[in-house]
């Protein structure tokens, strides 16, 4: 398992984290930083008096991601898709959309025919000097080589399964009606993930 400097990470539970949740059990509070290449990449909080320590950790030792409740909350983050009149009693699933991952699996199975609402905030960098929101690039032109060519560069999409039936999510927060059934991947309208970093925090509610 590669580690580096993880023995000096400890928890402080007074202080708003995203956490790592580690497939061992253990959890590491702070900020997700990026993945890359297999690589999560995070700034731990350090010691009960404050500090930080960057560390990196493989993908595959990290059951998931809790992403900070304040941050998400937080509307200057991102231009997040707030619903107008969400039904109550839904389940919701908090997602890290990671910008470098070409689709992230929320663990949700959606069926056809039903409603999805989305709660979108953050910003993620997806070039030299480009960075935006769920609603991704303003003004974008086509590009063939997105997943949805003729919508905005960045942008949160979205697909069921393993298919092409790829839809435009963007800062919408629903209501998105499913056109299939089984399970639902969340992803960024880009081309090239490899010079991606950060992620959006999806709240999914169904």
């Amino acid at each position: 398992m590669a580690w580096i400097g993880l023995a000096c990470v400890a928890l402080s539970a007074t202080v708003s984290a995203d956490t790592l949740i580690m497939r061992d059990g253990r959890r590491v509070q702070g900020q997700l930083i990026a993945v890359r290449e297999g690589t999560i990449e995070f700034d731990g909080q350090r010691g009960y008096f404050g500090g930080h320590e960057r560390i990196r950790v493989n993908r595959e030792d990290v059951a998931r991601i809790e992403l900070d409740e304040n941050s998400r909350a937080d509307s200057s983050s991102g231009s997040g898709g707030v619903s107008q009149g969400r039904p109550s009693g839904l389940r919701e699933r908090e997602v890290a959309v990671v910008a470098a991952v070409a689709w992230t699996d929320t663990g949700i199975s959606v069926r056809a025919g039903r409603d999805i609402y989305l709660n979108s905030t953050g910003r993620i960098h997806w070039g030299p000097n480009r960075q935006d929101g769920p609603a991704g690039e303003r003004s974008s032109p086509r590009n063939d080589a997105r997943p949805i060519p003729s919508r905005p560069a960045a942008a949160l999409i979205g697909r069921i399964g393993e298919g092409s039936d790829i839809f435009f999510i963007g800062a919408e927060g629903g209501p998105i009606r499913m056109r299939a059934d089984g399970r639902l991947y969340l992803g960024i309208n880009d081309d090239m993930l490899n010079d991606n970093s950060g992620a959006l925090r999806v709240t999914v509610y169904y």
